[in-house]
């Protein structure tokens, strides 16, 4: 759909009119543009986006929770580095609501100014990137312990609820609709035979032995801005899911898309195994930032939580295939089902690797400043 961008970006609070106006094609849920302004023969760059409301089911709930934290972030960066809390994501105020834009068409329109001399990366390059991605995203996590008020909104409902994605698994297994679970015999079975998987986490929750914290959700290193000269991280991005959940989830889901080289749906699965060394360097870098005020419990579980995210998006994978490729993009027959046999491969590798892993991250915490209890 063809949207009037340049009416939508006047809603918001600039000093000058749009000048130009560049979609930026990379992102997979919201929709992008680069808007450039000219007030007085000086140029400023600020990012607009629309939210995509059929994922985000209450946009005003996410602009809320964002407001929160990227007010709380500045905050607090700004006591001890003003020039970084410069860089921080920052969100424009329309002239109608304090953080968003609602157009004739219900759709929600949000801008943020533009983080100059940035960059980002889909995959880690090096074991340094790595780290310092890891590091950002426990910093994040750092930030955020002292965030005053009321818990953040749950943006997507049982987002991590990975007993609730097995059982609704197993509703699409015995419905079979489009007959493809015979030829996922071997997945459907690792998946029914590492059930227990599912319960590990709530279990600890509810038992108030884990505590709920405020976790980013999807910590794909992209979301890391880093300095373009240094190296060092800017800030971390993409908020929307930032809500109540675990920080072994963070961690999980960094182990699950950085510590593994390759492609998320290849079909080579002798590629498919973690890197130590890149997981090393994550667990250094997520322990730096996140030792002084982790659980005992919580950083036991680390390598845990890289099995578990695995795993459930395994599951989410292989219910899609037997669901007809319904949620995920496909581009191949068999695309889901591909998907899911890395996902499975990787879940065997953390699994083969366990004792290894888990004494990287003991090592990592040993080394990094220990304030929790």
């Amino acid at each position: 759909m063809a949207y009037d961008v340049a009416s939508i970006a006047r809603h918001f609070e600039l000093a000058g009119k749009p000048e130009a106006i560049v979609p930026i094609t990379t992102g997979h849920i919201n929709d992008t543009y680069v808007v450039t302004e000219n007030a007085g023969g000086q140029t400023a760059r600020y990012v607009l986006q629309r939210i995509n409301h059929y994922v985000f089911k209450e946009p005003v709930q996410v602009m809320a929770n964002i407001l929160r934290i990227t007010k709380h972030i500045k905050s607090r960066v700004s006591k001890a580095d003003p020039a970084l809390a410069s860089r921080q994501l920052t969100v424009i105020p329309s002239d109608e609501e304090p953080g968003w834009h609602r157009d004739s068409s219900g759709n929600f329109w949000r801008m943020y100014g533009f983080i100059e001399n940035a960059v980002t990366y889909d995959t880690p390059e090096s074991s340094d990137l790595a780290c310092e991605a890891a590091r950002m995203f426990g910093w994040f996590q750092g930030m955020l312990t002292d965030l005053p008020g009321s818990p953040l909104h749950e943006t997507i409902p049982g987002f991590h609820d990975t007993p609730r994605r097995l059982r609704y698994f197993q509703q699409i297994l015995a419905e079979d609709k489009c007959s493809r679970a015979k030829g996922a015999a071997a997945e459907i079975d690792f998946v029914l035979e590492h059930a227990a998987l599912c319960n590990v986490l709530p279990d600890l929750v509810a038992t108030g032995r884990m505590p709920v914290r405020i976790a980013h959700n999807d910590t794909k290193i992209n979301n890391v801005m880093l300095d373009k000269n240094t190296g060092k991280g800017v800030c971390v991005i993409d908020l929307d899911t930032v809500m109540p959940g675990l920080s072994v989830h963070d961690f999980g889901d960094l182990v699950r898309t950085a510590a593994c080289p390759a492609a998320e749906d290849e079909r080579d699965l002798s590629k498919v195994v973690i890197d130590v060394s890149l997981f090393d360097a994550l667990a250094q870098g997520f322990a730096q930032e996140t030792g002084r005020f982790l659980r005992p419990v919580e950083k036991s579980h680390m390598v845990f939580g890289g099995t578990l995210i695995t795993f459930e998006q395994m599951i989410r994978f292989l219910t899609d295939h037997l669901a007809g490729d319904v949620y995920y993009k496909v581009h191949r027959e068999g695309h889901n089902l591909d998907r899911t046999r890395t996902q499975m491969k990787l879940v065997q590798s953390i699994l083969e690797q366990e004792e290894i892993l888990n004494g990287l991250v003991e090592r990592a915490y040993s080394n990094s400043p220990n304030d929790a209890n």
